[in-house]
């Protein structure tokens, strides 16, 4: 028997995103994610429409050499809200919540939540990195990569994220 206890960090942000629900939702996809993320890589696992769906399986790349596993947990176009977790093996287990919201400006209110687990003494170190201005630096990248896009239909250089 273990001794160890995870550690769990939860984070949250909210983005306003420059265009309807109905345009940006289907961009939080791994496939769409190519059309605006910087470097984005990933190995489709599952999927039967090719794109996001509840159950869909992909892969991406760690800075180690190392592969995060992430699976689509809810996937609901009609209420524009996407769960994601992703495993990286050994080391911390994530859950994603999103969801989207009209605005009267006709912009969207994207609500993001994060649970950060350790998964090893190692991981809860790195969970211990995940602070509150780390997280905010990795949204504000990510905002400012997908309105870059939503306005010039062009993915931001890779300076300008996260």
């Amino acid at each position: 028997m273990s001794n160890f206890r995870a550690v769990r960090v939860t984070r949250q942000y909210t983005q306003t995103n420059h265009a309807s629900p109905q345009i940006v939702f289907p961009l939080l996809c791994p496939v769409r994610e190519s059309d605006w993320v910087p470097e984005w890589q990933y190995r489709l696992i599952y999927s039967k429409s090719g794109f996001a769906e509840e159950g869909c399986i992909f892969i991406t790349t760690n800075t180690a050499p190392t592969e995060t596993t992430w699976v689509v947990t809810e996937y609901d176009p009609a209420s524009f809200h996407v769960g994601f977790v992703w495993m990286w093996p050994n080391q911390v287990a994530a859950r994603i919540n999103i969801g989207l919201t009209a605005t009267p400006m006709g912009t969207t209110r994207a609500s993001i939540h994060y649970a950060y687990t350790g998964l090893s003494i190692e991981g809860n170190r790195e969970v211990g990195r995940y602070s509150e201005a780390w997280f905010e630096g990795k949204m504000r990248g990510w905002e400012a990569a997908i309105n870059h896009y939503l306005t010039t239909g062009k993915k931001i250089s890779a300076e300008g994220w996260e």
